[in-house]
This record gives structure tokens, sequence and C-alpha cells, in this order.
């Protein structure tokens, strides 16, 4: 079975005194989820506006998957499947 969709993801990005702010919005058609990241620079770092911009949109972006991961949990369990194992997961790696 062949399957083929396409979701729509806008990252917007805005500075403010040292503070760098993200949002990011994913449109799939049937469901809307917004994730946030900040990022502050150290007053005693040297301001690099393009790792603010990384550091709030890798942080947006992870805030969003987390959201889909509970989505999918909840959609899951909505078919009867039992509940997501609440124990943390690794932050990366191969899962055990």
């Amino acid at each position: 079975m062949s399957h083929t969709v396409e979701w729509r993801v806008h990252l917007y990005l805005s500075e403010d005194e040292g503070r760098t702010m993200a949002r990011v919005e994913l449109d799939t058609g049937s469901a809307a989820l917004t994730g946030r990241g900040l990022a502050r620079c150290n007053p005693d770092d040297e301001d690099v506006p393009v790792i603010g911009d990384e550091l709030a949109a890798a942080r947006a972006l992870s805030d969003l998957g987390q959201q889909l991961v509970h989505a999918a949990e909840r959609d899951l369990e909505s078919v009867g499947a039992p509940p997501a194992s609440r124990r943390p997961r690794p932050g990366y790696g191969w899962i055990a």
C-alpha cells in the first residue's frame, strides 16, 4: 500500500535584546501543531545571531517532535494499543 502526503511546516524566528524566539507551525491538513523555542545570549558571550537562531529553532523543532510523539501515542491508544511506556526515552542512540 503506497501512501504519500504533504505536511507544511513554517519556521519563524525573531530576535530582541539577546533573546531569539522560534515558532514552528505544522499543518498536516487534518491537524495543526505549534512548537516553540527560546535561546538567550549570555551577556559575557559574543552576540552571534546565527547561533541564537540555530538553538531556538532546534528547541522549537524538538518541542514539535515531542508533541507529534504524544499525538501518535494517543492515536495508537484510541485504536486499542496498550498505553505507551512512560519511562524516560534515551536522547539519542539505539533504543534498548
